[in-house]
Order: structure tokens, then sequence, then C-alpha cells
């Protein structure tokens, strides 16, 4: 089976040839574009191959991509993988309660931890989501966990006032 590009239209041809040459363009993008526009020049896959450090086969799979389904063709397709585990309503439920100031829930500490967001999804929300799972749901959207201090307060050393004088 001989693989060829099959003949382009005219806006199909003017984008390939800019999405070959662009520098802004995703790389992926760029090298499939440069496949099909070297196959439009009249090179097998082989060819095409060698001049950009890929397999044969993996020209020949975009050719007939391309051919298939044009420009989108040469996107990527979904892939498969686990499904979502939470929806995004239980994800924005999860940071807007994280945003939530504690006391205005009638609660009796002043800030949230992720053991206290833990618990507080689960039993009152009752969203079953572990503090792992909290914590990157909160870094993927830009929110910074603060680390709570080791001391509050006055120093426990009774004479922390004297020792810091000799300093």
């Amino acid at each position: 089976m001989t693989y060829r590009v099959r003949a382009l239209t005219d806006s199909e041809g003017e984008t390939l040839e800019a999405l070959t040459r662009s520098r802004t363009a995703p790389a992926y993008q760029v090298e499939r574009a440069r496949i099909v526009w070297y196959s439009h020049d009249g090179l097998t896959p082989p060819k095409i191959a060698e001049r950009l450090n890929i397999h044969a086969q993996t020209a020949r799979e975009w050719i007939q991509r391309f051919n298939a389904a044009g420009l989108a063709g040469l996107a990527d397709q979904p892939r498969a993988g686990r499904p979502v585990t939470y929806t995004a309503e239980q994800v924005a439920e999860v940071i807007a309660t994280a945003l939530t100031d504690p006391q205005s829930l009638e609660l009796e500490f002043g800030a949230w931890t992720l053991d206290r967001l833990e618990v507080y999804l689960n039993a009152v929300k009752g969203l079953p989501i572990k503090r792992s799972r909290i914590n990157d749901l909160l870094l993927a959207e830009g929110l910074r966990w603060r680390q709570q201090e080791t001391w509050f307060g006055e120093k426990v050393d009774p004479q922390f006032a004297e020792k810091k004088r000799g300093l």
C-alpha cells in the first residue's frame, strides 16, 4: 500500500505550510504538519522518518489520519484512562469549603487544616475524600496550603529573655 497524502485544499496547504515554520505552535503539531507537508512534496514515509528522526510507521499513521479527517486528524484524540473520581461540583465544594471561614460555619476552630477539612467534608458534606486528594485539588486551583507554626504566643523557655540579651 502506498502512503501518500491526498490532494490538499488551498486552506489546508496554507495552514500546513504555516505550521511547518511555526516557532510558537506546540512541537507535536509542527512535527505532524511537517510529515503531511513532506508527503505532499513527494517524500515516502521512510524518507520523512529519516528527515524528522521518527519511525516510518509514525509517518504512515499521521498521513492516514490526515487523509481520513483533514487537519482535524492531526489533533490529539481522547485517551483511555481512569474516569474522573470527583465531579466539577464536588471539586467546587471542596474549594469553597476551604475558602470559607470555619467560624462562619459555627465550628470551634479559627483555621482549616487538611485534617479538619477531610473530617468536615466526610461527615457534614457527605463527600468521601482523603486529605491528600484535598491537597491535590487545592494545588491544582493555585491555592497553597500554609504550614502551621510549631509554637504560639510566649516562648516556652522561661529564661528566653535573659538568653536573648546575651546575644
